[in-house]
Formats: C-alpha cells, structure tokens, sequence
C-alpha cells in the first residue's frame, strides 16, 4: 500500500460510518495513542464500541486492526523523527525569529486606540484602504468589522473610486493601511477623505510616514514591514470594539449565526 495512514483516512473518510469518522479522528490527532493502545482502550477513548474501531480497519481496505496499528506505528515513528529534526532546526533558528515577533506585538498606545475605537463605533460609516500588499490586512479588517457594525466599504487592491469617497461625511472614518514601500494610493485616499472632512486612522509603521504625517489617529504596527504585523493590530482593534460595545455588537453577531445556519454556511 503506497498511501500513507493519514492519506489513507482522507481518502475513505467520506464512506466512513459516524461511530467509525469518530474513531478515525481520534486516531489522526493521537497517533501516538493509536499506535500502542488495543482496540478496546481506542474505543474507549474515541466513545464507541471495540468492535467499531475493528471495523474501521476492514473499511479502510486492510485486512485488520494490527494492519492499521502497524500502519499508524510506521508513520508515527516517522513524524517523530521529523519533529526531533524540526525542534534542533527551530532552536537554532529562534532568536532570528523572536525579533519580527516582538516587533509585530510592540506595545500600542492606549490613548490612540481607546480614539480609534471611539471613531470606529460612532461613525456613520467607515472605509477601509489598503492597497498591494496591505491589501490583505485590509479586508481581513473589513471582513471581520462587518460583524460589528454596519456601512464598513474596502478599497480596491490596486485602486479606490471617488464615487465611493465622495459619499464620505465628518461623521464617516477611512482606515489607512501603509507600510514601506509606501503607495501613493493610499496618501491619496487620505488626503480626499481629509477633504470631505472625515476622520483618517493609519495604521502604518512610524508617525512620520506618508499617511501618519496628515492622518488625525496614528497606529504604529511595529518597525517591521511583515504584514502580520497589521494583523495583530487590526485583532486588537477588533477586539477592542467588541468590548467597547458589546451589546450592538452582540446584536449583530447573533443575527449573523442566524443567516448563517439558514443558509448552512458551515459544516460544523
């Protein structure tokens, strides 16, 4: 048999019975377990019977539970090896590694995010522009501020339309997303919303950049240009609002799950 147990799994895992899907991924997050327990403390584990942990054998097309122990057995030793490789790599590696993290998580001025937040609940609407690679960040931001709150627009990633901009009012909020290199989108984006007088949020890498030198609200993501680093402070700034303001938000979400279950979005 050229598959591997995981591989294996995958493949047959559709035409599986419940009881035996159960035990199937019991066996994928606890090879280890599966690798040296009998049937029945599999089954007891997994909350079927022995008899369905046997049978899961005979319906991956092995000719029996020591066959699938010994397939799991190969493939655990296998990982094992790998991982102890992987950890002497990872620790050799980790200090070059701990620095972009520390970077990414650099402390965030409370003041400038209790204002960011404050902007973000109250305003009328709010448009989110990030363009190129910030792009990413972007709609990560609008997706989730979408459960929040309503009116939240995105920019495109190579461009914005001023028919879109000019709807912008003193109540409206535009999020500016910049890091180096510096697009001239997103310098422009601002300065248009700064014309129709609503209130500019960079989140960028220093004070002094393009977008932060004009922007009323300033969020320094670190010294790194790696976009995770907006993405850990556009987490923050989302879980800001939710506890800002809880209860619209609550609102919102719950009629979310709703829509969601009607129209069967997730499987599980």
């Amino acid at each position: 048999m050229n598959q591997s147990f995981q591989e294996l799994i995958k493949h047959k895992f559709p035409d599986l019975s419940r009881g035996q899907k159960k035990v199937a991924e019991f066996l994928i997050n606890f090879m280890e377990k599966g690798s040296l327990y009998t049937a029945g403390q599999i089954g007891k584990e997994a909350g079927v019977s022995e008899t369905t942990v046997i049978r899961l054998a005979y319906a991956l097309g092995l000719n029996g539970f020591s066959d699938l122990q010994e397939l799991m057995r190969k493939e655990w030793l296998a990982s094992a090896e790998s991982k102890e490789a992987a950890s002497k790599h990872a620790a050799d590696s980790a200090a070059e590694e701990k620095k972009p993290f520390s970077e990414w998580l650099s402390p965030v001025d409370e003041k400038d995010l209790s204002q960011a937040v404050d902007a973000l609940i109250k305003s009328d609407q709010v448009y989110i522009a990030g363009f190129r690679e910030s792009h990413t960040a972007a709609y990560w931001l609008y997706y989730k501020m979408n459960q929040l709150r309503n009116h939240v627009l995105l920019s495109f990633p190579t461009g914005f339309l001023l028919e879109t901009l000019c709807n912008l009012t003193s109540a409206s909020t535009v999020v500016v997303f910049s890091l180096p290199r510096y697009t001239k989108e997103a310098l422009e984006v601002a300065q248009q919303a700064k014309k129709q007088g609503a209130k500019v949020i960079a989140i960028t890498d220093r004070r002094l950049s393009p977008v932060g030198q004009i922007a009323d609200i300033t969020l320094l993501a670190g010294t790194t240009e790696h976009i995770l680093s907006l993405l850990a402070l556009s987490q923050i700034v989302i879980s800001s609002m939710q506890k800002r303001d809880e209860k619209t938000a609550g609102k919102r979400q719950e009629h979310l799950e709703k829509l969601y279950a009607e129209q069967g979005i997730f499987l599980e």
